[in-house]
């Protein structure tokens, strides 16, 4: 996560610094702890933890919120960190297309939505408070991710993409 877009958020665009961007994060998560729901006692939503899930029935059960957030969280955030990880790294090597990095992006846009709201039902099925709020904040910090590589696309494509190289795909770049 931020692997390629935090140094241009820092050095390219010089919107903030990273020690505003720590302290903004620090007062988010301290709000998050606040309003994380109190977890349930453990024997009601432990049972579930053992039991094994078909794939349309975790996505029903995570998206229900009665499954642990560690089960709903963890999954889902490898997956898409590698996914935007690899899409980005193709990308800034001239193998994947502008456009093609796109539809990536595209194509994960929507399950993130539904990741956030399965995270946000679910972090009442923990043992601690701290560890809800972090998910919700790691869910909150992919999300702005996503905004801030949509406006990397829009305001600065030739920076992101190195469009010195790109031959076939010049137009993108504009």
């Amino acid at each position: 996560m931020f692997v390629y877009s935090l140094p241009l958020l820092f050095t390219e665009l010089a919107i903030i610094q990273p020690a505003e961007l720590l302290f903004i994060l620090l007062g988010i998560y301290g709000i998050l702890f606040i309003s994380v729901p109190l977890p349930l006692p453990v024997s009601e939503w432990q049972q579930q933890r053992l039991g094994k899930y078909a794939f349309y029935q975790y996505l029903l059960t995570s998206w229900s919120g009665l499954m642990p957030v560690w089960q709903c969280f963890w999954p889902f955030f490898l997956l898409l960190n590698l996914s935007l990880f690899t899409a980005d790294t193709l990308a800034k090597s001239t193998l994947l297309s502008v456009s093609s990095w796109d539809d990536v992006h595209m194509m994960l846009f929507f399950p993130l939505i539904w990741w956030g709201v399965a995270v946000w039902r679910c972090s009442a099925l923990t043992q601690y408070r701290a560890w809800a709020a972090f998910a919700r904040l790691l869910t909150l910090c992919a999300v702005f991710e996503f905004l801030l590589k949509a406006y990397i696309r829009w305001a600065y494509p030739r920076v992101f993409f190195n469009c010195q190289e790109l031959l076939l795909d010049y137009s993108s770049c504009f």
